[in-house]
Parts: C-alpha cells; sequence; structure tokens
C-alpha cells in the first residue's frame, strides 16, 4: 500500500532538511549547505535569500526522498504515544462507565477477571464479523469478562434498534447474550422492528418492553457513551477497550487475545 503523507509533514521535513544542512550566517559572504555541493549568498545583515535555501531543500529531499517516510513514521509514532497517554487518562478517571455501567450487557464470565469492553453497532459489518471472536473468546477464556457497549453511530435505524436493545436489556437481562447475538447475528438491516421481533421471540412481554423504551435514561446514557467515545479518540465500530488500552478496529480473535494475555499479567 502506497503511504501517503501527513498534512504538515512535507513542511516539517524541509525544516529538518534545512537543520541538515547545518547552514551557518556568521558573516557576509556564503553560508555553505554542510555535505551538499551548493553555497548560499548570505547579505551584509546576515539573511539569507530565501529563495536559494528553498532551491536547495527541494534538490536535497529529491535526492533523499526516504526522509520524507522516516519522518512521517516518527510523526505516527509520536502521536500514537501521546494518544496512548491520553487514553490511559480517560480509562483512568472513568472506570466505573466504561467497564461497570449498569445499561452494558455482558457475556462470559460476569464475575471474570479481564475485562474486555466493545463499543458497537448493531447495523455494522464489521461487528456482525466480530461477534465470532467474541464467542470464541468467551469459551476459550473462562475468566473473561466481556462488556457489550452500545454505540448506536450508523443512523436512526440503529439508534432505534439498540433502544429496544437497551430496554430488553432492563427487562430480561440474563437473555441479553441471546438478544445479541441473535440480532446482531442476522440479516438484513437492524430495525425498531427487527429488534422488537428478536426480543418477543426471547419471551420478552412487548407491552413492558414498549413501555421500557420510553425511559429518558436510555438516550441519556447514549450521550454519556458518545461523550466518552470521544474522549477515547473513538469515531468508528467496533472499537475495544482492554486493560489500560483503546484498540481500534476488527484486528481478530488472535490479536485481541493477545492483548487480553497482555492486560491479565500484573502490572510491575
Amino acid at each position: 500500500m502506497r503511504k501517503t503523507l501527513l498534512p504538515g509533514t512535507a513542511a516539517s521535513v524541509a525544516a529538518l532538511a534545512m537543520l541538515a544542512f547545518g547552514f551557518t550566517a556568521g558573516s557576509p559572504g556564503t553560508a555553505s549547505a554542510g555535505s551538499a555541493t551548493a553555497s548560499v549568498q548570505v547579505s551584509p545583515d546576515g539573511t539569507i535569500d530565501r529563495t536559494q535555501i528553498e532551491a536547495i531543500v527541494r534538490d536535497y529531499l529529491l535526492k533523499n526522498p526516504e526522509i520524507m517516510l522516516e519522518v512521517q513514521d516518527a510523526l505516527e509514532t509520536k502521536q500514537r504515544e501521546e494518544q496512548r497517554l491520553a487514553s490511559l487518562g480517560v480509562i483512568t478517571q472513568n472506570k466505573d462507565e466504561i467497564f461497570n455501567s449498569p445499561f452494558d450487557g455482558v457475556v462470559g464470565n460476569p464475575q471474570g477477571k479481564v475485562t474486555i469492553v466493545e463499543f458497537y453497532d448493531y447495523n455494522c459489518g464489521f461487528c456482525k464479523r466480530a461477534m465470532e471472536d467474541m464467542q470464541a473468546l468467551t469459551k476459550e477464556n473462562p475468566d473473561l469478562r466481556f462488556v457489550l457497549k452500545e454505540f448506536p453511530i450508523l443512523g436512526p435505524d440503529s439508534h432505534k434498534a439498540s433502544i429496544v436493545s437497551q430496554a430488553f436489556h432492563k427487562l430480561m437481562p440474563e437473555k441479553y447474550g441471546e438478544f445479541h447475538t441473535a440480532l446482531l447475528g442476522s440479516e438484513g438491516r437492524a430495525t425498531e422492528a427487527a429488534a422488537i421481533k428478536v426480543a418477543l421471540s426471547l419471551g420478552a412481554d412487548e407491552k413492558k418492553l414498549r413501555e421500557a423504551m420510553k425511559d429518558p435514561a436510555i438516550n441519556e446514557e447514549f450521550s454519556r457513551t458518545y461523550e466518552l467515545a470521544t474522549k477515547l479518540a473513538i469515531t468508528g465500530t467496533p472499537s475495544y477497550v482492554i486493560g489500560n488500552e483503546v484498540v481500534f478496529g476488527a484486528l481478530g480473535k488472535d490479536v485481541l487475545a493477545e492483548k487480553i494475555e497482555a492486560a491479565a499479567k500484573p502490572s510491575l
């Protein structure tokens, strides 16, 4: 895959290239360009002609284009570390809301020693495929507690389906795992009607379900989840919080298993 330079990277590279040349302007005459075979005229007042500098920098970058990718890699590494530290702070300050919200469904071992939180949308194709990862992980790891956090971001249908989901969870929490699997694993788009149909098939009372759907606390919880996701830089589904780390995307069972194993190790 071809790598696209991030905005601002080219400017950063140019600045670094200028430093690499080792320009000197201490006296009238010329300023050497390090090991480059060019020189820049320096005016009596010590200023250097910008046009000459830009020409030399351009020539240097054309002859050494790999430096642009090196700088971008360093920038991305720095940004990832900054995001990791920012996320760590958010997780530390919002642990109960992330890991122990009463609105969230739980599959696997409710008393598990390791918790993974998934932000999901019922109409997310990647979430549908990732459901198999959840099922395999909870089956293989008896100490895994898998928290399902409603994050309906893919339109009105998703929002309405999640309202039904939350109402069902309130009425029949013991069957929430079955509801989640049935709705997320169903063919076609998840809608309010589709979610109600699944709920009724699992024994929910329709009148009580529709009444529970009117609870304003449901939308209030969604708002808190959106705010939390923003703080964690989560913009898509599925996304996970595992231990003190935010994991973005459907990366597969093996990657999640590695993250879970790392989170289970006692900190030094």
